[in-house]
C-alpha cells in the first residue's frame, strides 16, 4: 500500500486531509479522508464506504448510500478523529455495468441479492484487505466503525483491525428504500 497524493479538502462537514492510495493490483485503489489525531486516547471513528455512482453522485433514491456517506462525514467531522475510506467497489463489488443490469432485474421484481445471484455473482463481492491496509498505514489498528454490516466488522477483524465499537449508521428510510433495507436486514444480516 502506498500513497499517491495528499491534499487539504475543505468540505461542508469540516476540513479533512484527502489521501490517494494504491495497492499492488490493477484495481487496488482507495481514497481516505482524515481528521484529527488518529493515535489519540479514543480510537478513530471510521467509515468504509463503497462507491455508489447512482446514489453518491446521481442522488438515486433506490439505496441509502448517499445518506450514509453524508451522515458518516458529519459524524467524523464532529469526532475527535476519524477516517472515511472510499473504495471503488460499485454494486457490492460487481461493477457499475453489472449493477445497472441488476437494477433492471430489480425493476422486474427481484431484490438486490436475487438480482446479483441471477447475474452469476454472490450477494456481496467486496474485499476489505485494502481498507485494512490503509488503516494499518495510518496506525489505526483499533477503530470505532460506522457500519450496520456485520460482515464488514468480521472482515476487518480478520485482517487485523480491532473494531472496539460498532457505531450504527441509521438514516431514515424512504418509500423507495424500504425493500432495499428489508433485504439488507433479512438476507444480509445488517443491524438496524
Amino acid at each position: 500500500m502506498r500513497t499517491i497524493a495528499q491534499a487539504d479538502l475543505p468540505t461542508r462537514y469540516g476540513r479533512f486531509t484527502i489521501f490517494g492510495f494504491q495497492g499492488n493490483g490493477k484495481n487496488e485503489e482507495a481514497v481516505a479522508l482524515v481528521r484529527g489525531n488518529l493515535n489519540g486516547k479514543i480510537a478513530p471513528l471510521v467509515r468504509v464506504h463503497s462507491q455508489c455512482l447512482t446514489g453518491d453522485v446521481l442522488t438515486s433514491l433506490r439505496c441509502d448510500c448517499r445518506s450514509q456517506l453524508e451522515l458518516s462525514m458529519k459524524k467524523i467531522g464532529q469526532a475527535p478523529s476519524g477516517i472515511l475510506l472510499y473504495l471503488p467497489q460499485e454494486g457490492r463489488g460487481i461493477g457499475l455495468m453489472n449493477k445497472l443490469r441488476a437494477y433492471e432485474l430489480q425493476d422486474n421484481g427481484l431484490d438486490t441479492v436475487e438480482a446479483n445471484e441471477k447475474l452469476g455473482f454472490e450477494a456481496d463481492l467486496r474485499n476489505y484487505e485494502i481498507p485494512a491496509g490503509v488503516l494499518r498505514w495510518f496506525g489505526a489498528d483499533e477503530v470505532r466503525l460506522l457500519s450496520n454490516n456485520p460482515e464488514k466488522i468480521a472482515a476487518l477483524e480478520k485482517a487485523g483491525i480491532r473494531v472496539v465499537e460498532r457505531a450504527p449508521i441509521i438514516v431514515p428510510p424512504l418509500e423507495t428504500t424500504a425493500e432495499y433495507l428489508r433485504t439488507k436486514r433479512e438476507k444480509m444480516g445488517h443491524l438496524f
